[in-house]
């Protein structure tokens, strides 16, 4: 054994394997917007961007479930909507799942209607490999519930990044559902008050 690594004692060792190990997965993780930046990029006109937030009644979330056929991790809803003077400019759902052993973070904007006017990924942990290449997060722009969202599909699947694809195609159908089943309906229901 070399002299060097005689002086070092097993308890230092191991803590420096440790943080050449924590090195190596923050080196992995990548955060390239965070939540405000994003919400200034997509409404950078609004006079107000508000913080909501909807708490789901089992019936509603079983519904969303359905709708979406996709898991639902919690029946509290959290989502922005900005606006100009009186009128909407568009709703952000923010959305974090688990791809294979670590979260990615998207973002899915709305236009007034809930057609999808961009779906962006702010954070991705894991290997760069496994990222949706950014051209094809535009394949979800103009979509409603009423589209294909369905990976080979109305979707293209994508070679080697198949369970990130799969989440956030999931995701989109699950934020499209909330908001035709919990967000339209409940401002549709106090206009008519």
């Amino acid at each position: 054994m070399s002299p060097a690594f005689q002086m070092v004692s097993p308890k230092y060792f191991l803590l420096f394997v440790l943080a050449l190990s924590c090195m190596h997965v923050s080196a992995l993780s990548q955060v390239y917007l965070t939540k405000d930046d994003a919400l200034k990029q997509y409404f950078p006109s609004a006079s107000s961007i508000d913080r909501k937030t909807i708490f789901l009644t089992e019936k509603q979330a079983e519904a969303i479930r359905s709708r979406a056929k996709a898991r639902m991790e919690s029946r509290i809803v959290t989502y922005y909507v900005a606006r100009t003077g009186g009128g909407i400019d568009g709703y952000a759902f923010f959305e974090t799942h688990v791809v294979r052993t670590m979260p990615e973070t998207f973002v899915v904007v709305l236009s007034p209607g809930g057609a999808v006017r961009a779906v962006e990924i702010l954070a991705f942990h894991e290997p760069e490999d496994y990222l949706p290449p950014r051209r094809w997060l535009t394949l979800f722009q103009g979509k409603t519930i009423k589209s294909d969202l369905w990976l080979k599909r109305g979707i293209q699947n994508i070679v080697g990044a198949t369970l990130s694809a799969q989440g956030i195609t999931e995701g989109v159908r699950t934020v499209l559902s909330i908001f035709e089943l919990a967000v339209q309906k409940d401002h549709n229901d106090r206009e008519e008050k």
